[in-house]
């Protein structure tokens, strides 16, 4: 038998509780207990490191928890007995031997722990979690909490292949309409190029169209400074500077032959070119009397006339240019009339109507193109608006000056 304290002094009295006379009664009871034999403190007191829990096999018959067999049931404990979580009980109880097995309140045998308690595998052999605000062994995760982490990674896997669905179609949807809108850019282009070659095009026609449209302005502008007021004598006429330069330079220049008759039946060869206050000497190189043109010839370079390639047409407009009873400069307009055909020992002639008068024999004939198409020779008397021209064509190939 134990007693409580460090030493027994022998049997307790009747009456006393148990202790010898004249011993005072121990107070509350000390943080620790001492079994027969040793020191012993409770695992997890202050100071003591914790038992070691051993190797625990269920139990083979009915009470093996120690040397002992169990127990009949007790009593619940009074509060504070070891095993419930109280302190130590205040009143003393019976000691229990070495290797016996203990009663509710006391510590359990040393290298035994009963079942249930945390930390310790259920009766049956099956794990049993930590108690409760006891935390989980380190590298353990519940079975519960494991499938909670295995659906919520299958849900955001079926989120993510949601997303990356929805993803997919959009930039397909937007790759489609890129390229219609790549095929619309495109087929705009192509109209607008179509429409602007049109454009191009009637506008090169308008252009033409406006280049051949009758200016009596502009082909007075470009014509008159090719045309002169010729002097032969006392007799005057006009003169226009036609073709390239002369071969030995100079300036080629077509009139009538009428004009410069006078000074060619006496041998005079020598006429005058007039401009405003300017006048320049000329030669008469050579005439045509059945066609009525005369060839002359000035070391004054100017700029020459072009021919026209084809033959007039009645309805064509033109421009007379030359100097009417002596007035240089002087301008007027009209159409072909006709073309009449060489007859009666006659070559062909240009009927217009353009008002010409004396003076105006010689003068050039201008179409819409600035181009010359006959030289202006006669006007029909007691008449009015009958005008009459050599074709341009039988006086260049007459004299091969053009």
């Amino acid at each position: 038998m134990t007693g409580y304290g460090s030493a027994d002094k022998g049997p307790a009295g009747p009456g006393d509780g148990g202790f010898p006379p004249g011993t005072a009664r121990p107070g509350p009871l000390p943080p620790r207990i001492e079994p027969v034999g040793s020191a012993y403190l409770p695992p997890g007191a202050p100071g003591q490191p914790p038992a070691p829990r051993p190797a625990w096999s269920p139990p083979t018959q009915p009470g093996q928890w120690g040397a002992a067999p169990a127990p009949a049931p007790a009593a619940a404990p009074a509060v504070g007995s070891w095993g419930h979580g109280g302190a130590p009980s205040t009143t003393p109880g019976p000691s229990t031997p070495p290797g016996a097995t203990p009663g509710p309140g006391w510590p359990p045998a040393s290298g035994s722990t009963p079942p249930g308690v945390p930390g310790q595998p259920p009766a049956h052999g099956h794990p049993q979690g930590p108690g409760p605000g006891q935390p989980y062994p380190a590298g353990s995760v519940p079975a519960t909490k494991g499938r909670g982490l295995t659906v919520t990674a299958l849900v955001l896997a079926g989120l993510l292949a949601v997303v990356t669905g929805v993803q997919a179609y959009q930039i397909n949807r937007l790759s489609n309409r890129l390229g219609d809108t790549d095929s619309r850019v495109a087929a705009a282009q192509a109209a607008d190029g179509t429409r602007l070659d049109g454009l191009e095009s009637r506008a090169g026609a308008l252009e033409k169209q406006a280049g051949a449209a009758f200016n009596p302005e502009a082909v007075a502008s470009a014509v008159l400074p090719s045309v002169f007021r010729v002097r032969a004598g006392n007799s005057t006429g006009t003169a226009f500077a036609i073709g390239k330069p002369a071969a030995g330079g100079g300036t080629n220049l077509f009139t009538n032959y009428h004009v410069v008759d006078a000074l060619w039946q006496t041998g005079e060869r020598e006429v005058f070119l007039e401009r405003t206050d300017q006048r320049f000497p000329a030669t008469i190189v050579r005439v045509d009397e059945a066609n009525d043109v005369a060839h002359l010839r000035t070391n004054g370079k100017f700029t020459g006339l072009v021919a026209a390639p084809a033959a007039v047409k009645s309805g064509q407009q033109i421009v007379v240019v030359g100097a009417p009873l002596g007035l240089e400069d002087s301008v007027t307009t009209g159409v072909v009339s006709a073309f009449r055909e060489a007859g009666g020992g006659e070559g062909p002639v240009i009927q217009f109507d353009a008002p010409i008068n004396p003076g105006n024999s010689g003068g050039p004939v201008i179409n819409g193109s600035k181009q010359v198409v006959g030289i202006a020779t006669a006007k029909a008397r007691n008449a009015e608006g009958i005008g009459l021209a050599v074709p341009i064509k039988v006086a260049c190939d007459g004299f091969k000056i053009c």
